[in-house]
């Protein structure tokens, strides 16, 4: 099962596009999606977030023509139909996790699912201690930590009027960022040519600021 989502993750820019040949108009259901569940499922932490919106803000910027001479099938995606659907899936996933961390709670760990670990829920709290609200926003940019923290603010850290404003401008910049930033480097020659580097970059850097955390605490815990 970990083999599979690492290989899923490394290679799933081939995969959206072999997903693009095969199911065409019905990509933007399965996009939808896999950014629905990421967000909005606190047991599926581990599907391409930021990396996915960059690699489809890439495909989108790619002619029609340029598309199909490389991958001999048509290019379906557009910018003005993926930015909507990406922001009601980012939207929608945020108020589900909310509320199932409303009703359900730590007794969700209870249930032994894959995947599922309390000190992820550690993590997302410590997040909110340091940051408040902001963690909303912030926590958009950090894999794990992002599908953790509307299930936290859920669980009482965070009234669900504060919690709907800092979802809908956090879930606005994580969206148009990275499927921008995707559309206006699709065209660079380096960046296509080595897509799965750029794709890798995007998910190291996304740890980053968990590795720091991970490292400060166990420094705190040496000098302490």
């Amino acid at each position: 099962m970990v083999s599979f989502f690492i290989d899923f993750l490394l290679h799933f820019d081939e995969k959206l596009v072999a997903f693009i040949c095969e199911y065409q108009e019905f990509i933007y259901a399965i996009l939808f999606l896999i950014i629905f569940v990421e967000t909005g499922l606190v047991v599926m932490p581990f599907l391409p977030g930021d990396s996915l919106l960059f690699a489809a803000g890439m495909i989108a910027s790619q002619t029609p023509e340029a598309f199909q001479a490389e991958h001999h099938c048509t290019n379906v995606l557009e910018i003005g139909i993926l930015i909507p659907i990406f922001l009601v899936a980012a939207f929608l996933g945020d108020n589900t996790n909310y509320f199932i961390g409303n009703r359900i709670g730590v007794r969700i760990f209870n249930l032994n699912i894959p995947f599922l670990k309390r000190e992820y829920l550690t993590r997302t709290e410590e997040f909110f201690q340091q940051h408040g609200g902001r963690t909303i926003i912030i926590a958009r940019y950090i894999p794990i930590v992002r599908t953790f923290t509307p299930f936290v603010a859920g669980m009482g850290s965070m009234p669900y009027r504060q919690f709907i404003l800092f979802s809908i401008v956090g879930a606005a910049l994580w969206v148009v960022l990275f499927t921008m930033l995707g559309y206006f480097m699709g065209n660079i020659p380096w960046v296509k040519e080595n897509l799965k580097l750029v794709v890798l970059i995007i998910i190291l850097t996304s740890f980053l600021p968990i590795v720091f955390q991970f490292l400060k605490k166990k420094i705190g815990e040496k000098t302490a």
